[in-house]
């Protein structure tokens, strides 16, 4: 059986925009405690969208967020010898932390020169329901659709 749950950790707004939301994506950018160096990338890609495409940075970033949080996932269950996937909807803390990874992941896997490049175009790209993150809610959210007749394996 499982033990109590684990406390949620309070983090900080960040000191420029005041988001938390951002100081999580942040936190997840960052490499062996190097936080100034993942803060120098991600306001580097909020400025280099902001002179891109003309909108605020932090905007994008938001909708860019939204576009890719998922609201259903699949989930292996075993029932009876046999292993269903069966579709569950997706806790708002889950959708952000997976909307962060996924879109951190796609970042890492451009080709493009410089990480704040990279960031700065994938997020650009899910603002405007594109790009690899986007691509991989979408898929999600279809092995959901697909696996529909299994939801009745939900406990």
């Amino acid at each position: 059986m499982r033990r109590r749950k684990a406390p949620e950790r309070p983090v900080l707004p960040d000191p420029i925009h005041g988001s938390k939301v951002l100081t999580k994506f942040i936190n997840a950018v960052m490499y062996d405690g190097k936080k100034s160096t993942a803060q120098r990338v991600m306001y580097g890609a909020l400025e280099r969208i902001e002179s891109k495409s003309g909108e605020k940075g932090i905007e994008v970033f938001n909708k860019a967020m939204a576009n890719v949080r998922p609201i259903m996932e699949v989930k292996s269950r075993r029932v009876g010898g046999a292993t269903y996937q069966v579709p569950i909807e997706v806790r708002p803390a889950r959708q952000q932390s997976l909307a962060i990874r996924w879109m951190i992941d796609a970042s890492r896997k451009r080709n493009e020169r410089t990480m704040i490049e990279r960031l700065s175009n994938e997020l650009m790209d899910a603002a405007t329901e594109k790009g690899s993150a986007f691509k991989k809610k979408e898929d999600t959210y279809r092995m959901a659709e697909a696996n529909k007749a299994f939801a009745h394996y939900r406990w």
